[in-house]
């Protein structure tokens, strides 16, 4: 499995990258392909290239198994 830095997963941010990852849990999720992730951001609320695991445990109207459709392509590194 990849192994990313925060800053790495930032280049993913729909922008930059035409990719869009999105870190959950200490897991690296690829969003690109979701409808709700448009031009980097959800919604609005959240931008892509960040570690999400406090927006989704604290705020989100949603459970983090959402996150379930995608597929992991790696890990925070240690």
């Amino acid at each position: 499995m990849q192994e990313f830095t925060l800053e790495e997963v930032a280049k993913y941010n729909g922008k930059d990258n035409e990719k869009i990852y999105v870190v959950y849990s200490g897991k690296v999720y690829d969003v690109t392909n979701s409808d709700f992730w448009v031009d980097g951001e959800h919604m609005g609320l959240h931008n892509a290239g960040e570690d999400l695991t406090e927006s989704l445990d604290l705020e989100a109207p949603h459970e983090s198994d959402s996150l379930d459709d995608f597929e992991v392509v790696g890990i925070i590194k240690e």
